[in-house]
């Protein structure tokens, strides 16, 4: 599963199949893997689909990505009707179809289609999920809404959707319940130590100029004017963008210093970091984190910073106040957050905000417990059994509708 929609539907679906739903995730995937496999005691069912066109175009799942597109539109609604509404229908369930993401649009009024031409649309309540604005503009809203209930990660991706004439329904994205468990806390007071900034900021994400790298590092470059010994250790992908961020702050005045460490060995990345926090402003990190070193990061760090310019939800920012670490986010799509009750909310790109926040905090020690103790409360409330309580409400108000 590629990126955040992928975190998304696989951690949704698993959750679903944990509470007893029996759940069919259909998804582009890997072609040397089973095609149809079975998980959860039966109640999961994944189909990884388009296998033939993935293995001519093995370069991730957006190669071939128009292809695909079409092989889906093309065999998902049957699959569809014939495996899961039919039988679902002749023991007299009602099957809640979710699609996601431009890409399923087509085959979602064409699942609908289909369902009506054999008699059983009256047997699924189809809903189609925007996670973000992507390709908004390929989408022929007209058709998708009459055949489906538009739905939405966010209110602040609701108030984006008025434009287009929708009213889509809120249901937001969700962490699973382990992220609810403190990090390790002799691997948290290691990097800590180890890396030393007062203060130490720690930033994770695509090298996506929609994510404020920039107004990062211009953060960084004023508080060490201001006399702080300011780390800040990021993590991000492999976009171009990434170069521009770093040239940009050796150009500003930063120590920029590249950390490698093994794969799967935390405590070797633990001490790569350390090493490298002793004579460098900003620590990029090369290797590959895994989760317990990444919420053990979150914990340590004086700041996570998770704004940007456009956040649909904010799942980074909600994993970090998970982790009892204080997360700074955006102004958008991040509806859990008060500034300075359970995160610090940035509303401009400008680094003078983020500098000060960050400064005021440092200057009000007395206030870090209560905001990560208030920041793990937040998260509590957006696990995915409270999301699926959230989903299944919103399924009974549709399944009650006049047809």
């Amino acid at each position: 599963m590629a990126g955040g929609l992928g975190v998304r539907v696989t951690e949704l679906a698993q959750a679903l199949a944990e509470s007893g739903f029996r759940t069919h995730l259909i998804f582009v995937g890997d072609p040397n893997l089973p095609g149809h496999e079975v998980q959860f005691h039966g109640n999961l069912h994944l189909y990884r689909w388009s296998q033939w066109i993935s293995r001519s175009h093995p370069n991730g799942v957006y190669d071939g990505e128009y292809l695909k597109v079409r092989d889906f539109n093309d065999s998902v609604p049957r699959l569809v009707a014939d495996h899961i509404v039919g039988p679902a229908a002749a023991q007299g369930k009602t099957v809640a179809v979710l699609a996601e993401e431009w890409h399923t649009a087509e085959a979602t009024w064409r699942t609908s289609d289909l369902l009506y031409s054999v008699g059983l649309r009256n047997h699924a309540l189809l809903l189609w999920n925007a996670n973000n604005t992507f390709a908004f503009k390929q989408i022929n809203w007209t058709r998708l809404s009459f055949v489906s209930t538009i739905t939405t990660v966010s209110r602040y991706m609701k108030h984006l959707m008025w434009p287009l004439g929708l009213n889509p329904l809120v249901i937001p994205n969700g962490i699973p319940d382990r992220f609810l468990a403190p990090p390790d806390k002799h691997m948290t007071d290691a990097i800590r130590h180890g890396v030393g900034g007062a203060p130490f900021l720690f930033k994770i994400g695509r090298f996506d100029p929609d994510k404020r790298w920039m107004q990062a590092v211009e953060a960084a470059v004023r508080l060490k004017r201001g006399g702080h010994r300011v780390r800040l250790v990021v993590r991000g992908g492999i976009e171009p963008h990434g170069g521009q961020v770093l040239a940009h702050a050796y150009r500003r005045g930063l120590v920029v210093k590249d950390v490698t460490a093994p794969r799967g060995d935390d405590w070797a990345a633990v001490s790569a970091l350390t090493e490298a926090s002793r004579d460098a402003d900003v620590l990029n990190l090369r290797f590959f984190l895994s989760d317990d070193f990444k919420r053990a990061c979150y914990g340590a760090a004086d700041a996570v910073l998770a704004n940007s310019g456009h956040e649909p939800f904010g799942i980074v920012g909600l994993e970090v106040m998970g982790a009892g670490g204080i997360a700074v986010v955006g102004a958008t799509g991040e509806d859990y957050a008060i500034s300075f009750q359970n995160c610090l909310a940035i509303e401009t790109d400008d680094a003078e905000e983020l500098a000060g926040a960050v400064r005021h905090l440092m200057a009000h020690p007395e206030w870090l417990d209560p905001i990560r103790e208030e920041a793990r409360r937040t998260a509590a409330l957006f696990t995915w059994n409270r999301v699926i309580a959230n989903l299944l409400g919103k399924l009974d108000y549709l399944a009650s509708k006049p047809k």
